[in-house]
C-alpha cells in the first residue's frame, strides 16, 4: 500500500544535506520512502493533504526523558539547597528502598513515551532518574517500557543503567561518592542480558543499548567492560559526562585528567560512544584546572556529543559553544532530557545561548541544530535510514502545523516553525509507516487517564524526598512553593 503526504513545504534530502520543496510530496510504502518531490506520477492507495503544514524528518531524542521528570524539582532549588535533593549517606546506610511499585515503575515510561510522540520524536534514547531508585533501573521496568514502546509505536533504543556509586551527602552537608562496586557488575552484567534478548524486537523497533550512569559513579573496571560489550554486541553506549563541576573535579583530584582525557585514555570514546552533556571540558569558564584539548580527543574518536541546551540553561549554565564544537568538527546530536521533551524549545534555546556566547550567528543557526536532531543523531546511530526524508529512508515522518495565528508571518519555515512553534505544533506523526498520532490523538491511549495517573506518581516521587534529605527539612522549605499559599486574602 502506497501513502502519499502532501503539504507546503517538505524537508527532503539531496544526499548530503536537508533541502526545501514547496508544494510537495512524501511517498512511502510500507515501511520505506519511495518518493520525495513534486508532481508524483505513480498511483497513490491513500491521500494525506496536511495543508500549510512543514513535512519534517521525525526528530531523533538522544537523551530523551523517559520517566515523570524530577527536575522539576531541581531546576529552582538554590545552590545551598542542591544537595538537599541528593541522598543523605544515612538514608543509604539505614537500608534504602523502592519508592515505587513495579507497576508504577511500569507506567512510567509509557507516560514518558506518549509525550515524546506528541512532541515529534519518532526515535528516542531514553534517559531515567535514579534520584529515587534503590539504586538503578531494573531488568523488569526496561522489558515493561520496551514493550510500552512497542504498543505506541515508538522506534526506541533501551539498556537499563547501571552504576558501582551514587553521590551522597554526609551529615556535615559534604559531598561524597558512596560505592557498591558489585552492585555496578551486577547491573552491567543485567544490561548485556537484557540487550542480547531484546536487541532487533518488535520488528526492529527496539534496539539495544548500554546505559552506565554519569562517570564519576563508574569504576574503571565498569567503563572498560561497558566497551568491551559494545563492541562485542554492536550497540551504543551513553554516557553522562563532563557535566557539572563536582563530576569535573572529582575525576581531575581522583585521575589527574579531564574527564574526556579519562574516558580517552581508557579506550572508552569512539564512533559508538555519546557523552550527554560534554560542554564542562578542558578551558571551560568554571573549570579550577584540567589541561588539554578535549574537543581534539573528541574529534579524533568521532565520538559525538548530544547536546541538551534546555536543562544546562535551566541551571545557568551553557556549552561554550555548540559554534566551537561544529567548528571542530565534531558529530553533534540533540537531547531534550527534561520536561517538556519539547525539540522546538531547545533547538531555541541552544542557538541563544551558542550566538550568546559566540557573539555571532553563523554556526549557531536554527538549521545547524535542526541537522543535529536529525542527520547528526543518525550518524551515531549508524542509520542512515533515519532523519531525513529520501528515498529508501524508513517512514519516519512529522507534520508541523503552520497555520496557526501564533506562528506569525512566515518566513523561512525552518526559522518560522523553530522561533514561534512548539512540540504542540504537530499535527501528524508516522513511525516506520504507521500513522502513530494524528490531530494531537494517540490511538487506544487515554491521554486524560495518563495525565491523572502521572499526576499521582509524581506525588509519590515527591514526597520521596522527604525521607532522603540530610537536614530532615520540613517540606515547604525543601521544596517551597513560588509563592506562599494561603487559604485566603485578608481584606483590610
Amino acid at each position: 500500500m502506497k501513502t502519499k503526504l502532501k503539504g507546503k513545504y517538505v524537508i527532503g534530502y539531496d544526499g548530503e544535506d536537508h533541502v526545501i520543496l514547496e508544494d510537495a510530496e512524501v511517498v512511502y510504502e510500507s515501511h520505506t520512502i519511495v518518493y520525495v518531490g513534486k508532481n508524483y506520477l505513480g498511483q497513490a492507495d491513500k491521500v494525506i493533504d496536511v495543508g500549510n503544514a512543514l513535512i519534517s524528518p521525525g526528530f531523533i531524542d538522544l537523551n530523551a526523558l523517559g520517566d515523570i521528570d524530577h527536575d522539576i524539582l531541581h531546576m529552582e532549588a538554590s545552590t545551598t539547597r542542591q544537595k538537599n535533593l541528593l541522598w543523605s549517606e544515612r538514608y543509604v546506610e539505614q537500608g534504602h528502598r523502592e519508592i515505587m511499585t513495579e507497576e508504577e515503575e511500569a507506567f512510567k515510561s509509557l507516560y514518558a513515551y506518549s509525550q515524546l510522540i506528541l512532541h515529534g520524536i519518532t526515535t528516542a534514547m531514553p534517559i531515567t532518574s535514579v534520584h529515587y531508585k534503590r539504586w538503578a533501573e531494573t531488568y523488569e521496568e526496561l522489558a515493561s517500557a520496551a514493550g510500552h514502546a512497542a504498543s505506541l509505536g515508538l522506534r526506541i533504543y533501551l539498556g537499563p543503567s547501571y552504576q558501582s556509586g551514587v553521590r551522597v551527602v554526609q551529615g556535615d552537608g559534604n559531598i561524597k561518592i558512596y560505592w557498591d562496586e558489585d552492585a555496578g557488575r551486577k547491573g552491567l552484567e543485567r544490561a548485556v542480558r537484557f540487550v542480547e534478548e531484546i536487541d532487533g524486537s518488535f520488528n526492529g523497533l527496539v534496539r539495544g543499548m548500554l546505559a552506565p550512569e554519569r562517570i564519576e559513579c563508574q569504576t574503571e573496571e565498569s567503563l572498560i567492560q561497558t566497551k568491551h560489550y559494545s563492541d562485542k554486541l554492536g550497540v551504543p553506549i551513553k554516557l553522562h559526562a563532563a557535566q557539572g563541576s563536582f563530576e569535573y573535579h572529582t575525576i581531575i583530584n581522583n585521575h589527574g585528567v579531564t574527564p574526556i582525557r579519562h574516558l580517552y585514555n581508557l579506550g572508552f570514546l569512539g564512533e559508538k560512544t555519546g557523552i550527554p552533556h560534554a560542554h564542562f571540558i578542558s578551558g571551560y569558564s568554571e573549570a579550577l584546572a584540567g589541561e588539554g584539548d578535549d574537543l581534539a580527543l573528541l574529534k579524533e574518536t568521532n565520538t559525538t556529543v548530544i547536546h541538551c541546551p534546555l536543562i544546562i540553561g535551566r541551571h545557568g549554565q551553557a556549552m561554550e559553544s555548540f559554534a566551537k564544537y561544529k567548528r571542530a568538527g565534531i558529530n553533534l546530536a540533540l537531547g531534550t532530557d527534561t520536561f517538556p521533551p519539547d525539540m522546538f524549545q531547545n533547538i531555541r534555546t541552544g542557538s541563544m545561548l551558542s550566538r550568546i556566547v559566540d557573539k555571532e550567528v553563523e554556526d549557531s543557526a536554527y538549521a545547524d541544530f535542526y541537522r543535529a536532531a536529525t542527520l547528526g543523531a543518525a550518524n551515531f546511530l549508524g542509520r542512515d535510514d533515519l532523519g531525513r526524508l529520501a528515498a529508501g529512508a524508513k517512514a519516519d515522518i512529522i507534520a508541523i502545523d503552520l497555520d496557526g495565528f501564533h506562528m506569525g508571518i512566515l518566513d523561512d519555515p525552518i526559522r518560522t516553525m523553530i522561533a514561534s512553534g512548539t512540540g504542540r505544533d504537530v499535527k501528524l506523526s508516522i513511525i516506520n509507516g504507521n500513522v502513530v498520532m494524528k490531530d494531537r490523538k494517540i490511538p487506544n491511549l487515554n491521554l486524560d487517564e495518563i495525565k491523572c495517573k502521572g499526576q499521582k506518581y509524581f506525588e509519590k516521587m515527591r514526597k520521596g524526598y522527604m525521607e532522603r534529605d540530610y537536614q530532615q527539612l520540613p517540606e515547604n522549605e525543601l521544596l517551597p512553593p513560588s509563592f506562599k499559599v494561603v487559604d485566603s486574602i485578608s481584606k483590610g
